[in-house]
């Protein structure tokens, strides 16, 4: 069998030293003989006991490993964080979890290369986990699949309360049940498209994973199947040299924003893909979205964007059923961890519930989930989910209200103090101003739950997957960084159009330039340590938000 890097732990040309390295290997309890002769695959498993996204990663390690063995290979796990988003959600927390995708992203590759891992096999399942083990992936360029933790179920599943197998709280008017449907009753991930099932899925798209195994929820038997089988697969993988700069290729990153229209994705997939897109030397501007999006129907109605949930998706057939709607519009020939093209995958594919995933002929919406807008208050981009838009706010103009921080903005909706018809904007949230890129979930459920109907909100910040209405994110230039959205003042009016793919404030650009001389910052409050690094070095979210 083929070791292409862990070779030289058992070359004795170093001798004294290579003896040591035998030695503290003998330390773990391995046959030395077994390991010189077999492929060493690492597991980069980001397990916790912290959220129910990640509890059950342990036990799928464990399958994983059975598989590696089986195929003649010798396992070894390793651990890295899992910070949730739901967790941080309304505290200072918020701020550190967008940041520790750079921090999977180099230990998962500086662990690799230091332990001269053959092949990888990387097990997660929420944001900012997965595209951060992507990362790595790209830069190391070695046998790598991804088994992801799948989704798990809302409490509104066990439910008497639950109609019309609906698991969005738009449908329910009772507080009690509303919370049924944002409660995790299972191990996996949040049971909507948010940022981690999006990820799941791309990660699919992408060909990164065997094919079929992404929407498998957490706590089914088949997602145990699955985790031998990518056991056994990596080490296959290995001797065939089929490295992850053979599967991650321009036409996968396409593939992988075709999907993420067609399933209604997460607004984060715009920062996600283009930072992996970034380390495999491939360009992608915010504008390939909208080059996309206008021909890519949102196919399913999957929450936010309607009321099915995961567990639909893959009851109807999961990504490769998604993909074969789609298959006009993407790159078949791109390869698989598998070993196979979609080409040769998707006419073994079957949809089995054409409500959830219906022809393309007849989508839930007629265009992409994601869109970029552009104009004068946002030269570099902002993003929104349109599919989850109410028809009636696509196109909105109104007057600003301005705050410099997320807390400010829902102090004045406890107080009841915003009006309908405005546009709310919440700036210095932006990479280098928040500092982090925190999410304004708390923000757009205040609006919801406080029962405005007609306030868009912009910010420089960026949104759950879970968002809904009309919520524009990521806005670039940022706040911080001199970006017009600081120039803005309370009352400029500002309109919106999201078939029109624009944000414009109704300002001259000598306005602007007249308001922003002397500029200078809000300075956030950075502690000691990995943030103050963070701040200097990150770069702009419309170009995925990655360090410089």
């Amino acid at each position: 069998m083929k070791k292409p890097f862990s070779a030289p732990i058992f070359n004795q040309a170093d001798f004294p030293i290579s003896v040591v390295r035998l030695t503290i290997l003998k330390g773990t309890g391995v046959d030395i003989d077994e390991l010189a002769s077999k492929p060493i695959i690492g597991i980069a498993s980001s397990f916790t006991e912290m959220n129910p996204g990640h509890m059950h990663l342990r036990t799928l390690a464990e399958r994983v490993k059975e598989g590696v063995h089986a195929a003649g290979g010798i396992p070894f796990e390793f651990n890295v964080p899992a910070p949730c988003d739901g967790l941080s959600e309304g505290n200072a927390g918020m701020r550190f979890i967008l940041p520790q995708r750079e921090l999977i992203a180099d230990m998962v590759e500086t662990y690799a290369r230091a332990m001269l891992f053959d092949g990888l096999v990387m097990i997660a399942s929420c944001d900012k986990i997965i595209p951060g083990m992507m990362m790595a992936a790209a830069r190391l360029d070695r046998a790598t699949i991804f088994l992801t933790g799948g989704p798990g179920a809302f409490q509104i599943r066990f439910s008497s309360a639950m109609k019309d197998g609906s698991i969005s709280d738009k449908d329910y008017d009772d507080l009690l049940t509303k919370l049924e449907t944002a409660t995790c009753a299972t191990c996996g991930a949040c049971e909507l498209m948010g940022t981690a099932n999006t990820m799941q899925c791309l990660a699919e798209a992408m060909g990164l994973t065997l094919p079929g195994s992404a929407n498998v929820p957490a706590y089914h038997s088949e997602k145990l199947l699955f985790a031998r089988r990518t056991g056994k697969r990596i080490v296959e993988m290995v001797d065939e040299e089929l490295t992850a700069g053979r599967i991650l290729t321009a036409g996968a990153i396409d593939n992988a924003i075709v999907v993420d229209l067609g399933i209604g994705g997460s607004t984060n997939s715009t920062l996600h893909l283009p930072a992996i897109a970034h380390e495999l030397g491939i360009e992608l501007p915010l504008a390939r979205f909208n080059e996309l999006n206008r021909k890519v129907p949102t196919l399913c109605a999957i929450r936010p964007s309607g009321s099915y949930g995961i567990q639909d998706l893959y009851r109807a057939g999961g990504v490769p059923a998604v993909m074969k709607r789609l298959a006009g519009d993407l790159h078949l020939g791109e390869m698989t961890a598998g070993g196979a093209t979609w080409a040769d995958v998707l006419p073994g594919v079957s949809v089995t519930d054409e409500v959830v995933i219906p022809p393309r002929d007849r989508p839930h919406r007629a265009e992409g989930g994601t869109v970029v807008l552009f104009g004068n208050l946002a030269p570099d981009g902002a993003v929104v989910k349109q599919s989850a838009v109410d028809g009636g706010m696509l196109s909105f103009t109104g007057p600003t209200r301005v705050f410099d921080a997320e807390s400010d903005c829902l102090t004045a909706i406890r107080e009841k103090k915003l009006n309908e018809g405005e546009v709310v904007v919440i700036r210095y949230e932006g990479p280098r101003g928040g500092p982090g890129m925190p999410e304004t979930l708390a923000v757009t459920m205040g609006l919801e739950l406080n029962g405005y109907k007609r306030v868009a909100l912009v910010t420089d910040g960026r949104f759950s997957g879970a968002s809904s209405g009309p919520c524009i994110g990521h806005v670039s230039p940022e706040a911080y960084v001199g970006g017009p959205i600081a120039a803005l003042r309370e009352g400029d009016l500002v309109k919106i159009d999201i078939p029109g793919r624009s944000i414009d404030v109704e300002l001259s650009a000598e306005e602007i330039a007249s308001r922003m001389k002397g500029f200078k910052p809000v300075e956030p409050d950075v502690p000691p340590g990995y943030m103050r690094r963070y701040v200097k070095l990150v770069g702009s979210a419309a170009n995925g938000a990655v360090l410089g």
